[in-house]
């Protein structure tokens, strides 16, 4: 009898840099993009929001892109739910890094 193989696709683990490995280019070339920006600053306003709630009017194509450029850049933390993805802000870890950065990102 031959096992029995599940049709659900399994998703591969999300990786995230430690702070230690935060660097400021990759966090400023994560930024430098306009529609990044706005997502995450729409993120850091929040305790954790869905992707699909972030911008939901770019193509889901784009939004995950933006999405992983943010997440690579240590920027923010991306955790699975079901079939959502949730992100919330590492702002005490990019404060730690890189003292006064968020200020001047979110305007505070």
């Amino acid at each position: 009898m031959r096992p029995v193989r599940s049709h659900i696709p399994v998703m591969p683990p999300l990786t995230h840099p430690t702070v230690e490995s935060l660097s400021l280019e990759r966090v400023l070339h994560a930024l430098g993009d306009t529609a990044r920006l706005t997502m995450f600053r729409t993120i850091a306003a929040t305790d954790g929001i869905a992707c699909g709630e972030v911008c939901a009017a770019q193509p889901r194509s784009t939004l995950s892109h933006n999405t992983r450029v943010l997440r690579e850049a240590g920027l923010i933390r991306s955790e699975r739910r079901g079939k959502s993805l949730i992100n919330y802000p590492r702002t005490e870890d990019i404060e730690a890094r890189f003292p006064g950065l968020l200020d001047v990102i979110l305007k505070r």
